[in-house]
């Protein structure tokens, strides 16, 4: 059985809006490392001083891909909420408890599937 959707779509919303204004800000800092790295003509590979641009830009874009893949949980939940599956478990089919919603608005599986059960 699902859970009562009308309590989650605000937490899923802002969830959502967050993560979009994350990715935006990332988006924002790799724009400004490259053009950064254009107007230095420095070898930055063997600079002592600290991370290297390409270190930086690396960084950035492995936080703007778990980013991404947020907004895509929080996608896919938003499909289930509407489909009147939020709620439920995508490997045993049983209830996501409320307090794991209110953790993990976005979770597609259940406590005990998480933790290797089931």
């Amino acid at each position: 059985m699902a859970v009562d959707a009308t309590a989650y779509r605000p937490r899923l919303l802002a969830a959502r809006r967050g993560a979009a204004r994350q990715l935006a800000a990332l988006d924002r800092d790799f724009e400004e490392i490259v053009q950064g790295s254009e107007l230095v003509n420095t070898d930055d590979e063997h600079d002592p001083e600290g991370a290297t641009v390409a270190f930086e830009r690396a960084q950035v874009m492995a936080l703007r891909a778990s980013t991404q893949r947020r907004l895509e949980a929080l996608d896919a939940a938003w499909l289930r909420l509407d489909s009147g599956t939020y709620g439920v478990c995508l490997r045993c089919a049983e209830p996501i408890g409320a307090a794991r919603l209110e953790a993990v608005p976005d979770a597609p599986i259940c406590v005990g599937c998480a933790s290797g059960g089931v």
